[in-house]
C-alpha cells in the first residue's frame, strides 16, 4: 500500500487545494501517470503516481488539505475493499478563503465516448479529463501529441491542440459520492447566506488564483507598515544603448527592454544593499544569499510574478531572454512552481499603460517591491540652458520594519545612478 501525501511544493506552502483528480477512484494507475492537480498560492501543479496499483480517493475534488496528510492511497484490488475506517482520510477542512459558499457545477460525464471523432482508440493513453475535453471539443486524440508519462495526453494537450490558453488556476470539480463516503469535505460547502444583490449589480465568483491575490493584499497592507520614496530617471543614456543593442542584434536576437535595464539595476543595487534584498520574520532580519527578482505579469483577471533568479550576476541579454520565456510560460498557463517561488523583490511595471507612476504593494515577506512608470518627455533647465529630456518615475514601496527612510533612498538612489549610466552594470 502506498500513501499519497499532500506534497510541499514551494517553500512557503503549508495547505493546497485538490482541483482535479486525472484519474477516477478505484481506476488503476502505472508509477508516472499524471495523478491529480493541486493549486498552491503560487500556481497549480500536476502530481504523479509514485507506484502501480489501484487508486483510491481520500480526499476529493475541492478539498484543502495541510501539507503532509494523506490525500490517497494506491494499492491492489483486495487492499482496496479493505474497510474504509482503516483508511481514513487525515485531510482539514477547506480554509474560509477557498470556500465560495456557491456550490460548484456539476462535474463532467465520464462516461463511455461516443462514435465521434473524438473516440479513444484502443490502448490510447489519455486522462479522463483530456477524454471529456476531447469529446466536448471534437478532437481525435490520436491526433494530439500526449506529453505526458509514456505519451499520456492530459488536458493541457487537448487545449493546446485547439489553440486554447492552460489556465494557471482551474475550476473546482464536484467531489464523487465514494470520496464523500471517505469522509472529505468539499471546499463548496455552502457558507452564511449571501446578503441580497441589489437591481443592476452583476456578482461574479472569484477564482481561486484571484482569492490567493486578494488575501495576499490583505495580509500586507493589515501587517507591513510601508512608506514609499519616489525620484525621477533621466532615460537619455539608456535609450541610446537600447538603440545601440538593437543594431548589433541586426533583427535576429532578443533585444534587452527598458523593463530589462530596470531588473538588472535593480539586482545590482540589491546585492550592495543586503538588507533590501530581506525579509522581515519572525521579529528577526533575514538576508538572503540570492538576488532573485519577480517581474510582475499581467493576465487575464490576474498578475503573476516569474522569478529571474541570480539576476545580479546575469546580464543583461540573459535577463531578457529568461524575462520573455517565464512571461511566455505564464501567458500560456504554463508556469511551474519553479517558475513562481523564491522571489526576493518584485519589478512592477505599468509603463506599457501610460501611466506616470505606480505606487506598488509589497509582496510580503519581501522587503520591498519597485513600482515603474511611462518613460515621457520634458523641458528641464540644464547648466543654465532648456533641453528635452526622457523622465521616468521610480517608486520603491518598502517595509518599514527592514527599511529606514535612509536605507531605502540611499538603495532607490543606486538604481537611479546604474539606471543613468548603463554601461556600468557591465562591470
Amino acid at each position: 500500500m502506498t500513501t499519497i501525501t499532500m506534497p510541499k511544493l514551494s517553500d512557503s506552502m503549508e495547505q493546497g487545494t485538490i482541483l482535479t483528480w486525472l484519474i477516477d477512484d478505484g481506476q488503476p494507475v502505472a508509477r508516472g501517470d499524471e495523478l491529480v492537480e493541486i493549486e498552491t498560492d503560487k500556481a497549480t501543479q500536476t502530481c504523479e503516481a509514485e507506484a502501480d496499483g489501484t487508486l483510491r480517493i481520500l480526499a476529493p475534488a475541492g478539498s484543502t488539505v495541510t501539507v503532509g496528510e494523506t490525500i490517497a492511497e494506491i494499492g491492489g484490488p483486495a487492499a482496496m475493499t479493505a474497510e474504509p475506517a482503516a483508511r481514513e482520510r487525515q485531510a482539514v477542512a477547506p480554509s474560509a478563503s477557498a470556500a465560495t459558499g456557491v456550490p460548484p457545477s456539476p462535474a463532467p460525464s465520464t462516461g463511455p465516448a461516443g462514435n465521434g471523432s473524438a473516440a479513444v482508440a484502443e490502448g490510447q493513453l489519455a486522462t479522463p479529463l483530456a477524454r471529456r475535453f476531447a469529446r466536448a471539443h471534437d478532437v481525435a486524440l490520436a491526433e494530439v501529441a500526449g506529453t505526458g508519462p509514456r505519451g499520456r495526453i492530459s488536458r493541457a494537450d487537448v487545449l493546446r491542440k485547439i489553440g486554447q490558453p492552460v489556465p494557471v488556476a482551474r475550476s473546482v470539480e464536484a467531489a464523487s459520492a465514494s470520496s464523500r463516503s471517505a469522509g472529505a469535505t468539499p471546499a463548496s460547502v455552502a457558507g452564511p447566506t449571501p446578503a441580497p444583490v441589489p437591481d443592476g449589480v452583476t456578482v461574479q465568483e472569484p477564482t481561486r488564483l484571484q482569492q490567493t491575490i486578494a488575501r495576499r493584499m490583505v495580509e500586507s497592507k493589515s501587517t507591513i507598515p510601508e512608506f514609499q520614496v519616489q525620484t525621477e530617471v533621466a532615460m537619455d543614456e539608456a535609450i541610446a544603448l537600447r538603440a545601440r543593442l538593437k543594431e548589433l542584434a541586426g533583427g535576429g536576437g532578443v533585444v534587452p527592454s527598458f523593463n530589462d535595464l530596470v531588473v538588472k539595476a535593480a539586482a545590482v543595487a540589491l546585492r550592495r544593499h543586503p538588507l533590501a534584498n530581506g525579509s522581515y520574520r519572525n521579529e528577526r532580519f533575514e538576508l538572503q544569499a540570492h538576488v532573485n527578482v519577480g517581474i510582475a505579469v499581467a493576465v487575464d483577471g490576474a498578475l503573476i510574478v516569474p522569478t529571474i533568479r541570480d539576476a545580479d550576476v546575469k546580464s543583461v541579454g540573459q535577463i531578457a531572454s529568461e524575462a520573455r520565456a517565464l512571461a511566455g510560460r505564464v501567458r500560456d498557463g504554463r508556469s511551474t512552481v519553479e517558475d513562481l517561488s523564491g522571489g526576493t523583490f518584485t519589478v512592477s511595471n505599468l509603463g506599457m499603460f501610460g501611466m506616470t507612476a505606480i505606487t506598488p504593494v509589497i509582496n510580503g515577506p519581501q522587503a520591498a517591491i519597485l513600482g515603474v512608470g511611462v518613460m515621457r518627455e520634458v523641458l528641464q533647465r540644464v547648466d543654465g540652458e532648456i533641453v528635452d529630456r526622457t523622465l521616468m518615475t521610480l517608486t520603491l514601496s518598502c517595509d518599514h520594519r527592514i527599511l529606514y527612510g535612509a536605507d531605502a533612498a540611499r538603495f532607490l538612489a543606486e538604481i537611479k545612478q546604474l539606471i543613468e549610466a548603463p554601461l556600468a552594470m557591465a562591470l
